[in-house]
């Protein structure tokens, strides 16, 4: 027993030697590449095994032809070892740089392809998450091109809309200075309501702005949702007769909710006026409240006449600046035209009313969505009912 403890602290001894030469090695390159980190760790292990073996044959006080013998033996062994040891290691090493020049590839903005043929299963755990980080950015892309094309898009539609009134300010001023406006009371209000429009317009941009930004700080309170409904039908009343359009409130109970009173009722108002101006004299827009599908939940929906949105149009719906194929069209007399969606009137705004009731829902942790009903469309807005909002 004295013997066999004597041999393995004998072995121990001399691979402990080796492997704290190997740590200092490995310690050195270890900024350099992993195939030279490999075939250090190799050389280590080969290295205490042999030291450990010779330290024993050695204490054993062999002849030195068994000495001999057995030295030839470990290392020839110790040479097989590390020369498998380093081809193991270069293969390693070449998937990794396969693997490299794959993720250089999505890097550049392309898709990352994993590369063929088997791996061990880190490099194969760490191809997955490549590929889905591709996936991620690839998407990521995406939206940052839509949205460029989107800013391009709302700068040039703000711009005409800018310069449209402001050309009409102009004119009229010109006409006022020169004495030449046969009834200046009219163009004073016309100018009153061009400056409206244009302050109306300012202010939904830096609505908008706040909420790209994330600067929308909401300050939510405990309310009646009957009160919400019966104030936003109040407010736009007066628009809606001037239209000939009948305004309908429908099942709106008492339900409690906890929203920012200003901001939702921005919301109920953008939906209203957006239906009022879309939908034909004697027609019906309605609101109503009832119980969502899911507990804890109300839905709001503002449903109107307006002959309804194509079916491609409707996931641009409330995306930023988006008013329809044809939105160039001039503003229809109360009475005329068909009040259809196809494209909204130059007096509807800028496009963007339904993307600011967009970012105030879902500050408020809710959800908005628009189908088309019989003989027009319906919006909805999904609101939790007693859950705090979050900006």
């Amino acid at each position: 027993m004295k013997d066999v403890l004597l041999i393995a602290l004998f072995a121990l001894g001399g691979a402990a030697c080796a492997g704290v030469l190997g740590a200092g090695v490995l310690r050195l390159v270890r900024r350099r590449s992993v195939a030279v980190s490999l075939a250090v760790i190799a050389g280590v292990t080969v290295t205490a095994m042999l030291a450990g073996t010779l330290a024993v044959a050695e204490a054993m006080f062999l002849s030195p032809h068994d000495l001999g013998v057995v030295t030839l033996v470990v290392a020839m062994a110790a040479v097989v070892s590390l020369a498998t040891a380093l081809l193991l290691g270069r293969w390693v090493v070449a998937r990794s740089r396969e693997l490299s020049l794959a993720a250089r590839d999505f890097g550049d903005g392309g898709r990352f392809a994993a590369p063929p043929g088997q791996t061990t299963a880190e490099l194969e755990a760490l191809s997955r998450e490549l590929a889905a980080t591709s996936d991620r950015l690839a998407a990521s892309r995406e939206r940052e091109r839509a949205l460029e094309a989107s800013r391009r898009e709302l700068v040039a539609w703000i711009s005409h809309d800018l310069r449209t009134p402001l050309a009409g300010l102009r004119a009229m001023s010109e006409a006022l200075e020169d004495g030449m406006a046969a009834d200046p009371g009219r163009y004073h209000r016309q100018i009153r309501t061009e400056v409206e429009r244009l302050n109306t317009m300012v202010g939904d941009l830096f609505e908008l702005s706040r909420i790209h930004a994330g600067a929308l700080a909401l300050s939510p309170s405990r309310m009646s949702l009957y009160d919400l409904v019966a104030e936003a039908l109040s407010g736009v009343d007066p628009l809606a007769r001037e239209h000939g359009v009948r305004l309908v409130g429908e099942a709106v109970e008492r339900v409690p909710v906890e929203v920012d009173a200003k901001e939702m009722s921005r919301v109920l108002a953008n939906l209203l006026v957006n239906a009022i101006r879309h939908t034909p004299a004697d027609g019906t827009v309605a609101i109503a409240a009832d119980a969502g599908a899911d507990d804890g939940v109300v839905v709001l929906s503002v449903t109107d006449g307006c002959g309804g949105i194509p079916a491609e149009d409707l996931p641009r719906v409330f995306d930023t600046g988006w008013r329809g194929a044809v939105a160039r069209t001039p503003v229809p007399a109360p009475g005329a035209g068909t009040g259809s969606r196809a494209g909204a009137p130059v007096g509807a705004g800028a496009g963007l009313g339904l993307a600011i009731v967009r970012g105030i829902v879902e500050a408020h942790a809710g959800r908005t969505a628009v189908h088309n009903v019989p003989g027009g469309c319906r919006f909805e807005v999904t609101l939790p009912v007693t859950a705090a909002a979050a900006s």
